[in-house]
């Protein structure tokens, strides 16, 4: 018999909320070394650490998300920033997108090669320029004229991403990543004023050429926040969000259909994989909702929120 003398206590809705990821694709737990695994683990932790100290202090969401893909840029187990992976022709051209819930203000860079953070270069163009998404030379000379800090390109590169370069060429067998091992970064936040934001970051596709850009910096596509619903950060088959209008759309479904987050990106991950796509996205709403959706072997992700949620993971099998 159930005992109605002590009411239940009700479930605390989150004051604020972070999740990020690291890449989804091809990780299984007897692909990985164990060195592989911690360190990966170790810079997801680290990513967390930086964002929820900004909204810890109350601080905002933009905020959060910036520090949480800076960390993820600065550290070379991620393709993006230090640890992007090389083009065809052997050098690093970097995406990245910042998007703010409160007034879908917005910015994005494609293409860039010499400022260290993207991120940051991204949310210069938003709050510093007339327009939403610069590209190449272009991107790198407003860098320079907004004192953001430059570095040569080889800065990028590993000698773990040159060695998957050179497999890559020996092997002959096309010009980009067959592997499809996706190792874009993200961020998306909710901060105690109920605002969202969300952010990401890119090496792009290993071997690719011709100046191909993903979703990342393609807002609605790989990038999109609007607090009227959720913000969005999405980490995969670049062309296949962008057909799909991925992220843009789980937000739709969230303000005009009364989905949840878990499941409008659910919906959405079973589409892009009718159109024979694959990744993962993390979203977080203005209810607190910090989730993820994937169709890959794995996805580097991890969250926390001020209900006393904390969790990384790497592979399906793990709690999300």
């Amino acid at each position: 018999m159930t005992d109605m003398s002590t009411p239940p206590v009700p479930q605390a809705t989150p004051r604020w909320a972070l999740a990020i990821h690291g890449g989804a694709g091809s990780m299984r737990r007897d692909g990985l070394t164990p060195e592989q695994d911690a360190k990966a683990r170790a810079g997801l932790e680290r990513a967390l650490d930086a964002g929820v100290a900004v909204l810890e202090s109350g601080g905002s969401a933009m905020d959060a998300v910036e520090a949480a893909v800076i960390a993820l840029e600065n550290d070379p187990t991620f393709n993006a920033g230090h640890g992007a992976v090389y083009t065809f022709e052997g050098s690093h051209s970097l995406d990245a997108a910042i998007m703010d819930g409160t007034t879908r203000a917005a910015g994005a860079v494609a293409g860039s090669g010499t400022t260290r953070n993207p991120v940051t270069l991204a949310r210069a163009v938003m709050e510093h320029s007339p327009h939403v998404l610069l590209a190449g030379e272009g991107a790198d000379i407003f860098s320079r004229e907004q004192g953001l800090e430059q570095v040569p390109n080889d800065y990028f590169g590993t000698p773990e991403r040159k060695r998957q370069w050179e497999e890559l060429k020996a092997k002959k067998t096309g010009w980009y990543d067959v592997d499809l091992k996706y190792g874009t970064v993200g961020a998306v936040a909710l901060d105690m004023e109920g605002h969202v934001a969300a952010a990401t970051s890119t090496g792009g596709l290993t071997g690719k050429r011709w100046g191909r850009i993903g979703d990342s910096p393609v807002f609605g596509a790989g990038t999109y926040a609007d607090d009227r619903a959720c913000a969005v950060s999405a980490t995969g088959a670049g062309e296949a969000f962008i057909r799909l209008g991925a992220a843009h759309e789980i937000a739709a479904r969230m303000r005009f259909t009364g989905e949840n987050a878990q499941a409008a990106a659910d919906h959405v991950i079973g589409e892009l994989g009718a159109i024979k796509g694959d990744g993962g996205v993390i979203v977080t709403a203005p209810d607190g909702s910090a989730i993820f959706a994937f169709n890959t072997p794995g996805m580097y992700r991890g969250r926390a929120t001020s209900a006393g949620v904390r969790e990384v993971g790497i592979y399906d099998d793990e709690a999300r």
